[in-house]
Protein backbone atom coordinates (compact mmCIF):
# COMPACT_ATOMS: atom_id res chain seq x y z
CA UNK A 1 0.00 0.00 0.00
CA UNK A 2 2.99 2.44 1.05
CA UNK A 3 4.76 1.89 -2.68
CA UNK A 4 0.82 2.62 -4.35
CA UNK A 5 0.74 6.10 -2.77
CA UNK A 6 4.05 6.87 -3.44
CA UNK A 7 3.44 6.06 -7.14
CA UNK A 8 -0.03 7.58 -7.16
CA UNK A 9 1.15 10.68 -5.43
CA UNK A 10 4.27 11.00 -7.95
CA UNK A 11 2.19 10.54 -11.01
CA UNK A 12 -0.41 13.12 -9.83
CA UNK A 13 2.21 15.68 -9.63
CA UNK A 14 3.81 14.95 -12.66
CA UNK A 15 -0.11 15.29 -14.46
CA UNK A 16 0.02 18.80 -12.71
CA UNK A 17 -2.54 18.11 -10.09
CA UNK A 18 -3.06 20.22 -6.97
CA UNK A 19 -5.04 17.99 -4.85
CA UNK A 20 -5.87 14.62 -4.74
CA UNK A 21 -8.29 12.50 -2.74
CA UNK A 22 -6.80 9.40 -0.77
CA UNK A 23 -9.38 6.84 0.19
CA UNK A 24 -8.24 4.70 3.12
CA UNK A 25 -11.38 3.24 3.91
CA UNK A 26 -13.07 3.14 7.79
CA UNK A 27 -11.73 -0.52 8.61
CA UNK A 28 -13.33 -2.85 8.58
CA UNK A 29 -15.82 -5.03 11.00
CA UNK A 30 -13.83 -6.04 14.97
CA UNK A 31 -12.84 -9.52 14.16
CA UNK A 32 -11.77 -10.67 17.30
CA UNK A 33 -9.00 -9.34 20.38
CA UNK A 34 -6.25 -9.61 17.80
CA UNK A 35 -7.46 -8.25 14.58
CA UNK A 36 -6.35 -4.60 13.30
CA UNK A 37 -9.39 -2.47 11.91
CA UNK A 38 -8.26 0.93 9.66
CA UNK A 39 -4.95 0.23 9.24
CA UNK A 40 -4.49 2.56 6.56
CA UNK A 41 -6.55 4.56 8.01
CA UNK A 42 -4.39 4.42 10.97
CA UNK A 43 -1.00 4.60 8.22
CA UNK A 44 -1.62 6.82 5.67
CA UNK A 45 -1.24 10.26 7.90
CA UNK A 46 2.43 8.86 8.71
CA UNK A 47 3.32 8.04 5.72
CA UNK A 48 2.13 11.76 4.32
CA UNK A 49 4.49 13.07 7.25
CA UNK A 50 7.40 10.74 6.11
CA UNK A 51 10.85 12.16 4.52
CA UNK A 52 9.98 9.83 1.09
CA UNK A 53 6.72 12.10 0.97
CA UNK A 54 7.15 14.98 2.83
CA UNK A 55 9.17 16.99 -0.39
CA UNK A 56 5.46 15.84 -2.35
CA UNK A 57 2.57 16.91 -0.08
CA UNK A 58 2.24 20.24 1.77
CA UNK A 59 -1.03 19.19 3.47
CA UNK A 60 -3.32 16.45 4.13
CA UNK A 61 -6.87 16.98 5.88
CA UNK A 62 -9.78 14.47 6.14
CA UNK A 63 -12.06 14.43 3.61
CA UNK A 64 -16.00 15.95 3.14
CA UNK A 65 -18.59 13.64 4.02
CA UNK A 66 -19.43 13.10 0.53
CA UNK A 67 -16.07 12.40 -0.39
CA UNK A 68 -15.69 9.70 2.34
CA UNK A 69 -15.11 11.35 5.43
CA UNK A 70 -13.33 9.52 8.07
CA UNK A 71 -12.56 6.97 5.36
CA UNK A 72 -11.07 9.50 2.99
CA UNK A 73 -7.98 12.70 3.11
CA UNK A 74 -7.71 15.37 0.81
CA UNK A 75 -4.26 15.97 -0.20
CA UNK A 76 -2.29 19.02 -1.37
CA UNK A 77 0.80 18.52 -3.53
CA UNK A 78 3.42 21.08 -3.76
CA UNK A 79 4.29 22.07 -6.91
CA UNK A 80 7.21 20.98 -8.59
Amino acid sequence: AHAALVGFLHRCRAAGHSHVLVVTGKGGEDRGAFAERGVLRRSVPHWLRSPVLEPMVLAFEPAGRRHGGEGALYVRLRRR
